[in-house]
């Protein structure tokens, strides 16, 4: 079996971590979630609009200053959600998965023991390339 083939398996066994399957089921939730995809719409529509105003040669000051302050409201509202919030506390806990996971390849391909490396810090970014030393 090639290291591709080993990869593909550890990436099923990843889709098993409870860090995986939190961040699924709140993606399926917030998806399911009418009142927040209408406000994600809306909020979408809203910086589409803000956008086309501040592209205009004339554009209207005090209608960029209304817009801008709509998509704000939008944005504050949908990251405030229940839902929302969530998803992004097990969005950040897969990313600390990933950069794990990433300390451990970036660990082998420079010559090191794979075996060795400990689950990095919050403040870890995963790229060997930029760090000080794990702690």
């Amino acid at each position: 079996m090639d290291c591709i083939d080993l990869f593909k398996r550890a990436a099923m066994a990843m889709q098993t971590d409870s860090r995986y399957l939190a961040l699924d089921q709140a993606r399926k939730m917030n998806d399911s979630d009418e009142e927040l995809q209408n406000m994600i719409g809306e909020f979408n529509l809203a910086r589409m609009d803000l956008n086309n105003e501040i592209s205009k040669t004339e554009r209207d000051d005090a209608r960029v200053a209304e817009l801008n302050e709509k998509v704000n409201s939008l944005y504050s509202k949908i990251m405030n959600d229940e839902g929302m919030v969530a998803y992004n506390e097990a969005k950040r806990d897969c990313e600390a998965l990933v950069n794990y996971i990433d300390a451990i390849i970036n660990t082998a391909m420079n010559g090191g023991d794979p075996m060795t490396v400990q689950e990095p810090t919050s403040s870890c970014s995963g790229s060997c390339s930029t760090c000080g030393g794990c702690g």
